[in-house]
């Protein structure tokens, strides 16, 4: 398979405070590359790592589900946990939906930022998507959801209906144990966000178990916040995140 040009995974080494960023669905690295420059730029390790049938062409992503996604962040986190001693999770739309799980599965992470993170959805046409799935393909894509002029996000432009319904899975099954979920959170959602409802984050909110949970508002960016208007605000938030729950020294 041959990755698109700009879709490559991230690896850059720093200080021994890492940062593992995940992208979301159907994008790629690309997405997540100005936040990782700029985390790199502070100092930190990062890992931005390409998830399993993305970056190459739709069809791949077909073949895949959201094991294969999660195995892929959970090996990238698994690289930081082994040369840093602080380790933080980040994610952009489904990429803040696994690295929620990483959160919850990995009790050793110091701290989730999620972007305009996937938890829930409105779309009536989600309940047919178990049995759609099987007889069409893809639909049209979801991706590139952009303010900002002549910015464009490196993603297909199909939603493979496959793993369309193993995310929503995920979705179930995440939500479901967010009261469990205890470390502090900096959640960033977009003002207007054509991809994702406010149902999402009201739902996060609403059942997440930490008592340290930072909420920011995009108001000049679209679902993708990370190309868009308010990229570099988000990009030193999360800084100045990382910076209170980092132990002295780091």
């Amino acid at each position: 398979m041959t990755i698109m040009a700009g879709a490559e995974p991230i690896s850059i080494d720093g200080s021994d405070v890492g940062v593992v960023l995940c992208h979301g669905y159907p994008s790629t690295p690309q997405s997540m590359r100005g936040w990782a420059e700029h985390l790199a730029a502070a100092g930190y390790s990062v890992r931005v790592p390409l998830l399993p049938g993305m970056g190459t062409n739709w069809k791949d992503l077909n073949a895949t589900g959201w094991q294969d996604w999660y195995g892929e962040l959970e090996v990238a986190y698994e690289q930081l946990a082994r040369r840093c001693r602080t380790v933080f999770a980040a994610g952009l739309s489904m990429g803040g939906l696994l690295a929620t799980k990483l959160a919850q599965e990995k009790p050793a992470l110091a701290g989730l930022v999620v972007v305009n993170p996937i938890y829930a959805h409105t779309n009536p046409a989600l309940r047919i998507l178990p049995l759609l799935q099987h007889v069409l393909p893809s639909l049209g894509g979801i991706a590139g959801d952009i303010k900002k002029p002549g910015v464009v996000e490196l993603a297909y432009d199909r939603n493979p209906l496959r793993s369309m319904y193993s995310q929503t899975r995920l979705w179930r099954i995440v939500v479901e144990d967010l009261p469990h979920l205890r470390l502090p959170v900096l959640l960033f959602t977009s003002r207007e966000d054509h991809v994702v409802p406010p149902v999402s984050w009201q739902t996060f909110l609403k059942r997440v178990g930490s008592d340290d949970v930072t909420h920011v508002f995009l108001e000049d960016s679209y679902h993708v916040a990370t190309l868009d208007n308010d990229a570099e605000l988000l990009f030193e938030e999360s800084v100045r995140f990382f910076e209170r729950l980092t132990p002295q020294g780091g």
